[in-house]
């Protein structure tokens, strides 16, 4: 099977990312996955082996872009164990979702693995430790992705494309990823899921919200996007009971800016407002 190279834009990112429940979730695994792996190649214990220098794990919360989250950080009788994972968190945090989100797209790679790690702890990583990261992370990723969507609904719902750079066979091109970013019955916004696709088509994003509903999507009263066609005639045939609204931020700029303004804004596409 091919593999993509792709590149996300980190501005677009950054914005999309921002408080959501979901994400904060993955992001929290794989920082405790990364402080595990560094005190067993500090230590050279695993996590429940007995030795003199093992004692436990403490809790920290740890407030980052996309949610609070809990860390156990490791103890060690003789307080050798050290990282810097919390010093340098908050500016290697953009670099990290980044790779989850190629991560969800492409797969787990070691070379993206090794690089996280690194920027995360300031440390290298032997490549058995690696490996076994990449199938932690490769796990942890997929659940999220894949994850059941029935627990409570989602009113309002935001879908959009993704433009991504993808080098295949040594050649580049633009591809589509497919996102809905879903605002629960409690108020808060989530991530429900990302896939690649070749095109916008009506079949594409049919197939986008079979998998949605497939996973326990329900409950949509508003599903906002701009006005594609495909796109369009797909939301009419899988949310016949909701209501469909063109999103303003889309049809403001096309509107008002330049066509080489709508494409070089630093605001995401998918942070689309859901007013009229």
């Amino acid at each position: 099977m091919a593999q993509f190279q792709i590149t996300l834009d980190s501005e677009i990112v950054q914005g999309i990312f921002q408080r959501d429940d979901g994400l904060s979730t993955v992001v929290e695994q794989v920082l405790n996955q990364i402080l595990k792996a560094q005190v067993g190649e500090q230590l050279q214990a695993e996590r429940y082996e007995r030795t003199e220098k093992r004692q436990g794990y403490r809790e920290r919360e740890m407030v980052t872009r996309v949610g609070a989250i809990t860390l156990d950080v490791p103890l060690v009788r003789n307080g050798t164990f050290s990282t810097e994972l919390f010093a340098r968190y908050q500016r290697s945090e953009q670099a990290l979702i980044l790779a989850l989100m190629e991560m969800v797209v492409n797969g787990v790679s070691t070379r993206k693995v090794r690089r996280v790690t690194e920027d995360l702890c300031g440390t290298s990583f032997s490549k058995s430790t690696v490996s076994e990261l990449c199938r932690g992370l490769d796990g942890a990723v997929t659940e999220w992705n894949e994850r059941r969507l029935d627990e409570q609904g989602f009113p309002f719902v935001i879908v959009d494309a993704l433009v991504l750079k993808v080098r295949k066979n040594g050649h580049i091109r633009s591809q589509s990823a497919l996102l809905a970013i879903g605002v629960n019955d409690e108020g808060y916004r989530e991530i429900l899921g990302l896939r690649l696709g070749d095109s916008e088509s009506r079949d594409r994003w049919s197939e986008f919200f079979t998998w949605l509903k497939s996973r326990g999507l329900h409950g949509v009263d508003l599903v906002t996007s701009d006005d594609h066609a495909g796109l369009v005639q797909a939301i009419g045939l899988h949310f016949q009971n909701g209501t469909w609204q063109r999103c303003q931020t889309h049809y403001a700029e096309r509107r008002i800016m330049p066509r080489w303004m709508v494409h070089g804004a630093a605001r995401p596409s998918s942070g689309c407002s859901d007013s009229a």
